[in-house]
């Protein structure tokens, strides 16, 4: 009987699985580092002054690859007199990201993106768009400042016989926010 109480004591007292708590780390122990941001949202303050507004939404698909997707405005003439014109854009921005250095969606990258528009003008409503080729560089300043910049090469096939077309130089910049 001495026995039985033991054993049913040992038992009453023994942790179930349902109720067990999970161990906890040591007093001092080094805590979990936070996940890096895997998204981006920003603006490029180069093209609003260019009459341009896109916003990217960007997504890092693993280490070395991200992808972005965003709204391409044409609401306004260019800050600088150029391109001119009475037309308006409206359509979608998409790209890719390649990171040689550093790891989605902060590093050295190199993208290929690209702009697919209706553009509307006094000629009627016509396709547009232009794809371009950047090497540049994202920084993740603080808890999640985003500052970027790249500089390549953009061939335009947009807007009315007087809007932008043949092979410029490209450039991107952003500002936005890490989560």
């Amino acid at each position: 009987m001495r026995c039985s109480i033991s054993l049913a004591i040992l038992l009453s007292t023994a942790p179930t699985g349902a109720a067990a708590e999970p161990p906890t780390a040591p007093t001092g122990a080094a805590a979990e580092p936070p996940t890096a941001p895997q998204w981006t949202i920003s603006v490029d303050p180069l093209t609003v002054m260019l009459g341009f507004v896109h916003v990217q939404v960007e997504r890092a698909l693993g280490p070395h690859v991200s992808v972005y997707v965003g709204p391409s405005l044409r609401l306004f003439d260019s800050v600088f007199g150029t391109p001119a014109g009475p037309y308006k854009g409206y359509g979608a921005e998409h790209g890719v990201r390649g990171f040689v250095w550093g790891a989605a969606p902060k590093g050295v990258w190199l993208m290929l993106r690209g702009v697919l528009a209706a553009v509307v003008s006094s000629e009627g409503t016509r396709p547009g768009g232009y794809g371009s080729v950047l090497a540049g560089y994202t920084g993740i300043i603080g808890p999640g400042l985003v500052l970027s910049g790249g500089l390549g090469v953009s061939y335009f096939s947009y807007g009315p016989s007087f809007g932008i077309h043949g092979v410029l130089p490209a450039a991107h910049t952003a500002i936005g926010w890490a989560f």
